[in-house]
């Protein structure tokens, strides 16, 4: 039986879903147990990510112009990512990050990994495939940031203001579920859809993205008094 586009989303997020135990660093958070240098280096390298994938999201709708349903996903995920640059501000402030030290960090080559794919599937990934591949790496994406929310308020003390990022990311979108489907039939209906490839390419989007917390969790078991 073929399956709808719907169907295939959620059985694609399913496979893809990662190990829960597999991220260290937001367990620690949630409790209040991670540094407030590692929350400043997470600022710090979000800032970098949100700004690449944002420009990575604009070429997926370009690529993706014959397509108009597959364009508008990455157009609205492009526009996301500006409304999230322009919250993740208040966050790294709170954190302390004045532009002068934003300037001066050095990325973490662990924590840009992602991005880095994100721009590789921007030059070369199939559109309707990367739909699907970052749909199913959001999921865990949102359940993060969920959770931080939470325990920025509880054990930190940070403003709503301050957590409206997190927020921002945790809250379910209805158009970017509608669009992500319409998407996935568009593909479907064309005859153009790989699910080895989605598989290929979501594996590596969760394995760059482990990446990223493991990276700031070694940070912790290590930590410097500053982050720069």
């Amino acid at each position: 039986m073929t399956r709808t586009a719907r169907e295939l989303l959620e059985t694609t997020t399913g496979k893809l879903a990662p190990d829960p135990h597999a991220n260290r660093l937001v367990p620690l958070v949630a409790r209040g147990a991670a540094g407030r240098d590692t929350l400043t280096a997470l600022a710090l390298e979000q800032r970098w990510v949100i700004a690449a994938d944002r420009r990575s999201f604009q070429y997926l709708a370009e690529r993706a112009a014959d397509a108009p349903e597959t364009a508008a996903y990455f157009a609205t995920l492009a526009e996301g990512e500006a409304l999230a640059g322009e919250r993740l501000e208040a966050f790294a402030a709170a954190c302390g990050v004045t532009e002068e030290r934003a300037v001066g960090h050095d990325p973490l080559p662990g924590c840009q990994a992602y991005p880095a794919y994100v721009a590789w599937l921007a030059l070369n990934g199939s559109p309707a495939e990367v739909v699907l591949a970052l749909h199913a790496n959001f999921s865990a994406w949102g359940g993060y940031c969920e959770t931080i929310a939470a325990a920025l308020r509880r054990h930190y003390g940070f403003s709503d203001e301050a957590c409206a990022f997190f927020d921002f990311f945790a809250e379910p979108s209805p158009l970017l579920e509608h669009q992500a489907t319409a998407a996935v039939r568009e593909a479907l209906d064309a005859g153009r859809l790989s699910e080895r490839l989605v598989h290929r390419y979501g594996r590596l989007l969760q394995s760059y993205e482990a990446m990223f917390w493991h990276t700031l969790w070694e940070r912790e078991q290590g930590q410097p008094s500053q982050v720069d």
